[in-house]
């Protein structure tokens, strides 16, 4: 049983130039981000006066409210773009945007397991069905799609969904269910109409509001997901990726609860998600749990 760090390779639209006092300096295709990193606690390798020089969009925090800032641009910095993920026969393009909340519609360590449900679904055929919960802007799900699965995408915030099937059209794909709707509610029911999946993917978030101000706590609620998850999820022929992006939350206390709450697997990894900038200093972005059967 080991713990596994897992970094997306060979992406050529992304790159983690240096980070430290709590930023990150990335390359998203043509174009250079800073923004907030909790989690890059050391030092800066690069300058201040170099990462202004190099950033065509900084992110500043309102002062009044820590959630929100804004984005300093330069003339040449786009409001939106778009930026390519390959893998074998998978293809997708994906538009990001300079957001309030600090994002830009990628969390690019997420590859690794779009990686993971690509080659599951291939394994599974094109008769596998996955559910897609917290889904955001669609990668896991257009990974999915992308294999041949018939993919369910779940995500409480409309214009998101939007953004997930301009991703889909972008990438030249279709065929994705789109549900705006409080990922709990609607597994309660899945389960209650008997509905069975090859594949679940979850991501959810620390603390998150549904279409109706349903409240979403992850360590209230989480027990109760996995449950539901259990009885949604096939015997065989199937798998379920979870991230945790919480602070203080292990890939340790992942693996439990999922064995505990979903039952007993065939294979499965489990560690965190990293990117190493130029600099040889490893981000850690994020926990995850992954298992097959």
């Amino acid at each position: 049983m080991n713990i596994q760090l897992l970094t997306p390779q060979d992406w050529k639209d992304y790159e983690l130039i240096d980070s430290g006092n709590f930023e990150k300096l990335e390359r998203f295709g043509r174009y250079i981000t800073a923004r907030p990193e909790p989690q890059a606690i050391w030092n800066k390798s690069l300058s201040d006066d170099e990462w202004n020089r190099q950033a065509t969009a900084y992110f500043r925090k309102d002062k009044r409210n820590e959630e929100r800032g804004e984005w300093i641009t330069r003339p040449s910095m786009p409001q939106q773009w778009f930026i390519n993920y390959n893998y074998k026969e998978m293809h997708l393009r994906m538009r990001l945007g300079l957001t309030s909340f600090k994002h830009v519609g990628l969390f690019p360590e997420q590859a690794e397991n779009w990686n993971f449900i690509y080659d599951q679904v291939k394994k599974i055929g094109t008769s596998a069905r996955v559910l897609n919960l917290f889904a955001y802007t669609g990668g896991a799900s257009l990974a999915a799609r992308s294999a041949g699965a018939d993919v369910t995408h779940v995500d409480s915030v409309k214009p998101v969904i939007t953004w997930a099937r301009e991703n889909m059209e972008a990438s030249g794909i279709d065929g994705i269910r789109w549900i705006v709707d409080d990922a709990l509610k609607f597994a309660r029911r899945e389960v209650k109409r008997g509905k069975k999946y090859n594949g679940i993917i979850l991501d959810p978030p620390a603390y998150g509001r549904g279409p109706e101000g349903e409240k979403w706590i992850l360590e209230e609620n989480l027990n109760e997901l996995l449950g539901l998850c259990r009885q949604l999820l096939e015997p065989r022929n199937s798998f379920l990726v979870l991230n945790l992006y919480s602070m203080g939350l292990s890939a340790m206390l992942a693996r439990t609860t999922v064995h505990q709450l979903v039952g007993e697997c065939t294979g499965e990894n489990f560690g965190e998600l990293f990117f190493t900038d130029s600099y040889g200093k490893s981000l850690p972005l994020g926990v995850y749990y992954r298992f097959w059967r």
